[in-house]
């Protein structure tokens, strides 16, 4: 082969070649870029919710009652501005040799700081008589060993009597709960002013 010949086909294979490799590489940057997005998508599917209060305990009575509030409550990342979007129920029950009732709400407003919440909701179901599409409000303090709670029927009377509770009212948290049964988790909201 000529010289001439033989730097014609060089030059051919090193375009070929730099094609090749500028082909690759703009395929490599697309899947990166691809991938990239794929982990930021990933990453906002993960994305903490703006505030929960989840768990279920029993209350201590000296007398014995028979008292368990559960709750699973949740303010969704995108909602982080309007506790008024909290989704999810709680529910509750007290009895007394055998004697008592129980109810079911559907939440309307949850508040978090720290480690205290206040959920309110409506009464969906209960066998208490009157108790439905009624407002009550609970607040929960988790300590991690000794979590407390309290609720608005404490200082506003029977929630059956209570009229027009505004959303997110509730008491202190001045009840103690029955050790060994509390497993309340509090996940604090950032409001952004």
């Amino acid at each position: 082969m000529n010289r001439r010949t033989k730097t014609a086909v060089l030059g051919a294979a090193l375009l070929v070649t730099a094609g090749a490799t500028g082909a690759a590489g703009a395929t490599s940057s697309a899947t990166a870029s691809t991938a990239s997005a794929s982990i930021a998508s990933a990453a906002g599917e993960r994305q903490r919710e703006a505030a929960a209060l989840t768990g279920t305990a029993k209350l201590y009575r000296s007398a014995g009652d028979d008292i368990t509030f559960s709750f699973d409550a949740h303010l969704a990342a995108k909602d982080n501005d309007d506790p008024l979007k909290a989704t999810g129920t709680f529910e509750w029950s007290h009895y007394v040799d055998g004697d008592g009732a129980w109810a079911k709400a559907e939440v309307d407003c949850l508040l978090t700081g720290g480690k205290v919440a206040v959920v309110s909701g409506v009464i969906t179901d209960s066998d208490l008589p009157g108790a439905e599409g009624k407002r009550v409000g609970i607040t929960v303090h988790d300590t991690g060993r000794h979590d407390r709670l309290g609720y608005s029927w404490a200082s506003v009377g029977n929630p059956v009597e209570t009229k027009d509770l505004p959303k997110c009212v509730s008491s202190a948290p001045f009840e103690k709960i029955k050790k060994g049964t509390g497993d309340f988790t509090v996940v604090p909201w950032s409001p952004k002013f």
